[in-house]
Order: C-alpha cells, then structure tokens, then sequence
C-alpha cells in the first residue's frame, strides 16, 4: 500500500532530526495561531483563493523568505562545517548529510527563493507598470504559484521524510542515476523541479503575453519602462529554456523508475548528453534572474538620481543582447569535459561578449547618476553594493571565459564566489532594492529607512567578508563541496573569515526583519497618503497605495517615456475612454490541482502505485471543472 515509504524513513540523525522538528512544530505553530485566532475564513477567502496578481505577488514573496531563511541555515551549517572540520576533527556533520546540504541550499537558492522573488515583483508591478487591470489569465496565476508551493513542500518534505538528493544542484549523472543514488534524494530533487517548474513555465507564458497585449493606449514597445522590458526579456527565456529542464529530468526519472538509458554509460546512452541538455537551461536561467534585478535598478537610479535614465535605446538593445546572447554560452560550464579547442574558443569568445551588453547596463546606470541630485535612500545603498559586487563578480567571470584559466579554477571555491556575486549580489540587492522600493505601493506604509540602510550595509560587508576568502582559496587549490582538509593546507583562518562574513549577512537579514516589524508597528508614521512617496517616474505611482484590485479606475493613456512623471509636469496622461470593469472571479481551484500534483509527486518519489492515478485523475477533474464553469466572471460598474 505505501510502496517503499517505510519506518526507515523518519531520519535517524540528530542533526536531521531536529531540522524536522523544526519545520512539524513551526507548521504546528501557524495551524494553532490561525485556529486560536479564527483566521481560517479570512486566510482562505482573502489569499489563498485570491486570483488578484497583488495578493499573489506578496505571496510570491512570503514564500520567498521562508525559503532564504531555510537556504542561509543551510548556508551556515555549511559554513561552520568547513571551519571546524580540520585534521583530526571531522565536524559536526556526516559526509553524506553535508552532501545534502549543499545539494539542497543550491537548489531552494535558485528555485525557491530568487525565482518568487522576480515572480513576486512581476505580479505586483508588471500589471501597473502597463497600465492593466490585470494579468492576460488570473486563473493561471494562481495555478503558478500554488505548483510552486507544491515543489517547495516537497523540498522540506524531505526533511521529514525519507532524504534530499547529494549530488549538487544540477545532479549529474552518474550520480544521479539509480545505481550510485537508490535512495528518494534525487527522486525528491526531480518532482520538486517538475512541479515548480512547470509553475514557472505558465507564469512565463502568461506575463509575456500581459505585456505583449495589455499595455494601456499610447504605450508602445519603446515606451515601456526597463522593468517591463527585462521582465518580457526573461520571460522569453523562460518560456524557452524550462521546456529543456523539464525534458531533461523526464529523461532522468524514467531511468531511474523505468530502467531506461538517457544518461547511462551503457545501452547507448551518454551523461554528457544530460550535462549539455541541464546547462543548455541552466544558463539562461541565471539571466532569467538577472535581467528583472536590472530592471529594478532602471527604475530605482532615476528616481533617486532625480535624472531621466540615460541611453533608454542602449538599455533596451542591451537587454535583448542579453537575452540571445545567454543560449550561446552553455558549454562554458564544463570548459574541462574534452569538448575540443575549437569549440571552447567559441563558448569562450561568446562568454567574452554577453558582457558588453551587462556593461552597457553599468555605465548607463553611472551615467545616470551624473549629475544628478542623488538621495542616498536604501534602495540605493543597495544598488551601490550591487555596483561593487556584480563588477567582482563580472570580472572574474571573464577570467574564467578563458578556457586555459577556467582548467585551473574549474570546481574551485573561486566559481564558487563568483557565482554567488552573481546571485546574491547581482539578483538578491536587486530584488531587496525592488522590495524596499516598492513597499510603499504594495502595502501603504515606507519601510523604517534607518533599520534599512544598516540591515544593507551588513548585506553588503558580510558578502565581502564571506566571499572574497573564498575567491582566495580557488587560487589555492581548495575545490568545492569540501566537508574536511588537512590543517597543512593552511586554508583554515580563510574558512573562519568566510564563516564570520556569514554570519554578519544573519544579522543583516535579522535587522531586515527587526524592520518590518518596526514599520508595521508604526505604519500610521509611514503612511504613503499620496500614492507617490518617492516622486516616482512610470505608472504604478498613479494609482493610490495600495491599488484597488482593479489597479485603474480609468486606463491612462500615455504619450511618451516616465508616463507619469510627464503626467506631474505637463499633463499629458489623459484616461482613456471605459467599460465597466471586468474581473475573474476567486477560485480554491488552482490550489486543489496543485495539492493533487503534490500528492502525485510524493506517490511517485515513494513508488505508492495506486495513488499515482488517483492524484492524477483529481487533477483533471479540478481542471475540467473549470474549463466547464461559464461563471468565472464579475463585473464593477463604475
């Protein structure tokens, strides 16, 4: 009846099974308060059926700081592993615990906590950014979310139950496979990415076409704002790169579960062709991430440089750039793997050029600032940091598109630091910088501006402090996913400082939570009463803050760049004639479909057979219920 799901699966280590504890009695914890608070009613009728993109954007972002707080645990246990594990002590953690580890901090990193990010600050500022009510189909949006939280549960799932996959975060085989992993890890690992993936996949489809389609009168291609460009620009990736994820681990588990030989050495198969296919995704993944941060950053230097953005066209050539330029610089990962000169020489050529466009960016950005009367807000703190950071990061990126370098630093602690630059200090400043940015519309109130600027400066020095040793030890020969080395090495004072750089980011993550709590205690202090706190510049300023669920009572019409700012200095935003207002109506529906694909998953991860075609045939179910219902709308007339 549950297939492989046995006793044996409650975790038997201390270390894991306090991880456990933590996540049953926190869950534990939110039931008993919103049963003791009555909170159930509101809980499901104003959120969790909600089909408004707002409230799925904030959401979007609740998920997202669950997620980094379990990713910086994981980050930190880490962290104290490699600084105590020296000659004779072998730490606290057991190889193949810490292999988890890492394997899991790589994947909640990327998927689950800078991919709702971005979708969290799409859903909040895409819609009013073009002047729509809407997104192109709120259904849809809610069934993205909710197969995100689906794959999240199954990621913590394997807290509780059974084991995390301990191959790293792109799981190569043949490691991978069911011969060298024959635990659930890698199970785990694939279901959790399927069903979030393909969350990720609609959500991709859906905005493109919001923006493509629904931009208010008068706004045209070269008049949207940079954040709506990178948005459409990474959703473009997006909805061609996870396709190749979802292949590729469909490949994956029909090895694992059907015996098939995709990625085998034997029967005909090839592991590298798993390696091409994972990174042929992958990489574009990372720039799927970045481009929104930019975006932010467009919209952030002008404000508080109280300039117009410089090279608007250079922007948006730069972003499309980027956006073709990052299918052609997969190989550039596995520079070491025998491909030949010829065709490292392109990939590494290639690698060259994608960082013009990013450079563009850069100095677009400085340029900006020149001049200008600068307020040095926190979104700018966290924009200078990023400056610092990304560049780092950027050049050490070129470096190794050098094949002959990238030999020496392949797998070391110096790829390592410099994809972290990247992701942390190019992608999280960016959406803290957006978050902080945009508070005020999302929810009313500023965020406490003092708690801010320090929670980013200890962001930003802990970074350095962290990452910096790290780039030092590549050069010393350290690789990664190390959990012991001898104390002649000498790398030990270096794996302190990165372990202390840690922990000033815990406290720079502690304060932004001492932040929030502080400005919800005085949200009447920081009241935004006028819908335009910061003198902002596009059209989500237009609206009150927070916006109605409509967004617009009236559809602006535009007549040019900084639609709003031309609308506070010459009034040529005019609204445009309107209908009623028309609005989907809440449903639980993509929830219910996302709990049957959880419930699939799980059976499949735990071979649970006759569950598999029960989830499944719910799921269709939900969804012909849907298709079939003729009342998914309501009207507002105004």
């Amino acid at each position: 009846m549950l297939g492989r799901l046995t006793l044996a699966a409650i975790p038997s280590d201390p270390i894991a099974i306090a991880g456990a504890s933590v996540v049953v009695i926190g869950g534990l914890v939110v039931i008993s308060l919103l049963t003791y608070f009555r909170l159930w009613k509101w809980l499901w009728s104003e959120w969790l059926t909600s089909l408004d993109p707002k409230k799925i954007g904030v959401m979007y972002l609740i998920a997202a700081v669950v997620m980094l707080a379990r990713g910086m645990i994981d980050a930190g246990m880490m962290r104290a592993q490699q600084a105590v594990s020296v000659g004779s002590d072998q730490g606290f953690l057991a190889p193949a615990h810490f292999d988890q580890i890492f394997t899991a901090h790589g994947v909640i990193m990327i998927f689950f906590v800078a991919m709702p990010f971005m979708f969290g600050l799409l859903n909040l500022i895409v819609p009013l950014q073009i002047g729509a009510r809407d997104v192109a189909f709120p259904f849809l949006n809610s069934l993205s979310f909710w197969l995100f939280v689906a794959g999240a549960l199954l990621v913590n799932c394997s807290l509780v139950i059974g084991e995390f996959a301990a191959t790293g975060w792109l799981a190569y085989p043949p490691l991978s496979e069911i011969a060298y992993s024959p635990g659930v890890g890698v199970d785990y690992y694939i279901w959790a990415l399927q069903i979030a993936g393909l969350g990720s996949l609609f959500s991709g489809i859906n905005f493109l076409t919001t923006i493509l389609t629904m931009r208010s009168p008068g706004m045209t291609l070269m008049r949207m704002p940079i954040f709506v460009w990178t948005a459409a620009a990474s959703m473009v990736l997006v909805i061609f790169a996870f396709p190749i994820l979802t292949g590729t681990l469909g490949m994956l588990f029909l090895d694992r579960f059907a015996g098939m030989h995709f990625f085998t050495s034997d029967f005909g198969g090839n592991p590298m062709m798993y390696i091409n296919l994972i990174w042929s995704w992958g990489h574009p993944e990372v720039y799927i991430l970045i481009l929104p941060a930019f975006g932010v950053f467009s919209e952030i230097v002008p404000v508080f440089s109280q300039k117009r953005l410089f090279g608007y066209t250079s922007m948006v050539i730069a972003t499309i750039s980027i956006t073709v330029l990052s299918f052609l610089v997969w190989l550039h990962h596995f520079f070491t793997m025998g491909a030949g000169a010829n065709v490292n020489a392109f990939f590494g050529i290639m690698t060259m050029v994608i960082a013009i466009p990013t450079g563009v960016k850069i100095f677009n950005w400085l340029f900006t600032m020149f001049r200008g009367r600068i307020l040095f807000t926190s979104p700018m703190i966290w924009f200078f940091g990023f400056v610092v950071t990304f560049t780092l990061g950027g050049a050490a990126g070129v470096l190794m598109s050098i094949p002959a370098a990238d030999f020496q630093l392949h797998n070391s602690l110096f790829l390592v630091a410099h994809f972290h630059t990247m992701i942390v200090g190019g992608v999280l400043f960016g959406y803290f910088a957006g978050l902080t940015y945009w508070f005020p519309k999302i929810f009313g109130y500023r965020l406490d501006e003092t708690l801010g600027k320090i929670a980013a400066w200890l962001w930003i020095v802990g970074f350095v402090v962290a990452f910096v040793p790290l780039y030092i030890l590549g050069f010393m020969g350290a690789t990664r996913r190390l959990d012991h080395y001898d104390l002649s090495t000498g790398w030990r004072p270096l794996f302190i400082i990165a372990g202390i750089g840690v922990v000033i980011i815990a406290c720079g993550a502690a304060l932004q939570v001492l932040q929030l709590i502080v400005s919800y205690r005085r949200r009447h202090k920081y009241r935004d009463t006028t819908g335009d706190p910061w003198n902002g510049r596009n059209l989500e300023w237009f609206t009150p803050s927070p916006p109605p669920a409509y967004n617009f009572t009236h559809i602006p019409h535009v007549y040019g760049h900084d639609a709003f700012w031309a609308a506070k200095h010459s009034s040529v935003i005019h609204p445009a004639e309107h209908d009623d207002i028309v609005m989907q109506k809440d449903t639980g529906l993509g929830l219910y479909i996302a709990g049957f694909s959880f419930v699939a998953g799980f059976a499949i991860i735990w071979h649970i057979i006759w569950l598999i075609p029960v989830a499944l045939v719910g799921g269709i179910v939900c969804i012909l219920f849907r298709m079939l219902d003729e009342h998914t709308e309501y009207t507002i007339t105004i």
